[in-house]
């Protein structure tokens, strides 16, 4: 007997609006803002009652706008929510299969991968990435001169000859792998902001050469955290602002030259570095990472004031969103001051649970979205490639977009459901797996004696009551559900598709004694 409830099948685009009639429209701009750490609870408009951060620029976009309160990300970390949003694939089917993407790492987006910014330069788009990449590059240091790079954690040794030979002639030369080979024109930005090099990139060359290890005052707290070579003087503070003159810098630039665009906005914030700028120090009375909360608010602010004075913002598909919750150490101090940065949610960044990838999602569309409208369908982050492909009013190819769905019935109005499955994994690499209100998560409850966990989110949204115990039909139906995924390769229609890598299985025995309980049930 199926226990799964009844679920409509998804909303085909034709059964509410021809694609001919968005091809036929003036196709927006679009503008994707990610923010980086940025709790579900941290957004005021989604934490109204116990929010104690004020983010107005943000409550304004929800309420020209539409608010999904069911959205989440491909992790609980940033490299894996990143590959899912651009390419509309789960990370899992890559080499990631946990973590991210390590320290001065290899691409993790295939070359040959179409990526919203590819689908976009196809149909016309000028497109553009500012802010942090963090999905690897070939950065092709010699196996024999890595230390020179990468000293170690959190120190900053003296700089010797042989340093600056070798960073004179690596940071000389483009750096092959990055956005610019991923389908963006242009990348401006600093990678990773607590990673090295401590510097900013443009394209695929550094801007300018970094000569000294970044100063031991700036590895200690929620500061940089991993040292590595630097420009001199380099400021903390500065990163925010120059990448908020940038993004205001392209829209004005391609307003100008009558081209539409498409900008990708991974923001560095607030994220660690937790730099906020001598204006927005205090402003909070929360802490630090409230105030740069703030300071990320008003940057959205000013990006939204550059679309309007450009006079594109009425033309202009705005969506801004997070990679993930808000990270452990910001959590437990804001929830002291009495601020839960993740709302009703259990736990925060990395976690399986919703505090780890249930995130903010607000998109604005002039003319489309009606505006202060509430979603509560569930979507995912890997939807963006199918919606734009729909949009554009043309069709991915079969190897593109294989766990994405198309979120314009949503968007014009129709209420209906346009996924009935969505994937999201902790850190560690423990997939959940949402089948309506029902979230399956691929890891044992050695409490409640059971191999793995079921919640009924519309009634337990904190994630309390683990009933996987009474219903095993179900968890057998979603846990094959699972299985097929990774097996064809893809969540939606079409044919069968190759991950990456053999991907890992859940749940993994944990301890011989957890591991023996759990096979009892």
């Amino acid at each position: 007997m199926n226990l799964l409830p009844r679920i409509l099948p998804p909303v085909a685009l034709g059964a509410v609006l021809s694609s001919a009639v968005f091809a036929a429209a003036p196709r927006p701009n679009i503008l994707i803002i990610l923010a980086d750490d940025l709790g579900y609870g941290d957004v005021q408009c989604y934490n109204p009652e116990r929010g104690k951060i004020k983010t107005p620029h943000i409550d304004r976009l929800a309420s020209q706008g539409m608010r999904f309160t069911d959205a989440h990300t491909s992790s609980g970390v940033c490299s894996p929510t990143r590959y899912a949003l651009l390419t509309g694939r789960y990370h899992w089917r890559t080499r990631l299969q946990s973590g991210i993407v390590e320290h001065l790492g290899p691409p993790l987006i295939a070359p040959d991968r179409l990526t919203i910014a590819g689908l976009a330069k196809q149909q016309g788009y000028q497109t553009a990435c500012i802010g942090k990449w963090h999905l690897g590059w070939d950065w092709n240091i010699p196996a024999d001169q890595r230390d020179l790079f990468v000293p170690g954690r959190t120190v900053s040794p003296p700089v010797t000859e042989a340093h600056r030979a070798a960073w004179n002639v690596f940071y000389a030369r483009p750096i092959a792998g990055g956005p610019t080979t991923r389908g963006f024109d242009e990348y401006f930005g600093t990678d990773v902001p607590n990673q090295s090099p401590y510097c900013f990139i443009a394209n695929d060359r550094t801007i300018g050469i970094p000569a000294v290890f970044l100063p031991l005052p700036l590895l200690k707290g929620q500061l940089a955290g991993i040292a590595g070579p630097a420009l001199p003087d380099w400021k903390l503070e500065g990163i925010l602002p120059a990448l908020g003159d940038r993004a205001a810098d392209f829209i004005t630039r391609q307003t100008k030259a009558r081209q539409p665009f498409l900008l990708y906005l991974p923001l560095t914030s607030p994220h660690t570095p937790i730099a906020p700028n001598a204006e927005w120090q205090g402003k909070s009375g929360l802490g630090p990472y409230a105030d740069f909360v703030m300071e990320t608010d008003a940057l959205v602010g000013r990006v939204l004031a550059a679309l309007e004075q450009s006079g594109v913002a009425d033309n202009t598909l705005v969506l801004f969103t997070s990679d993930n919750g808000c990270a452990p150490h910001a959590y437990a101090e804001m929830k002291a001051k009495g601020h839960p940065s993740s709302g009703p949610l259990r736990e925060f960044k990395t976690s399986v649970y919703e505090g780890g990838h249930r995130v903010p999602f607000v998109l604005r569309w002039p003319g489309v979205v009606k505006p202060g409208t509430i979603s509560r369908q569930l979507v995912h982050q890997a939807d963006m490639i199918a919606t734009l492909a729909n949009l554009f009013g043309t069709t991915l190819p079969a190897n593109a977009g294989e766990d994405s769905f198309n979120l314009l019935p949503l968007l014009r109005g129709d209420d209906r459901m346009v996924r009935e499955h969505a994937v999201s994994c902790a850190a560690s690499g423990i997939p959940s797996l949402r089948h309506g209100p029902w979230k399956l998560v691929m890891a044992a409850d050695a409490q409640a004696g059971t191999a793995v966990q079921l919640y009924h989110l519309d009634d337990d949204i904190g994630e309390a009551r683990n009933v996987a115990a009474d219903k095993p039909e179900l968890v057998a139906t979603m846990r094959a559900t699972l299985e097929r995924f990774i097996r064809d390769g893809r969540s939606t229609p079409g044919p069968a598709q190759k991950n990456d890598v053999e991907v890992v299985r859940h749940p993994r025995p944990t301890s011989p004694a957890g591991t023996a309980k759990a096979k009892a049930k």
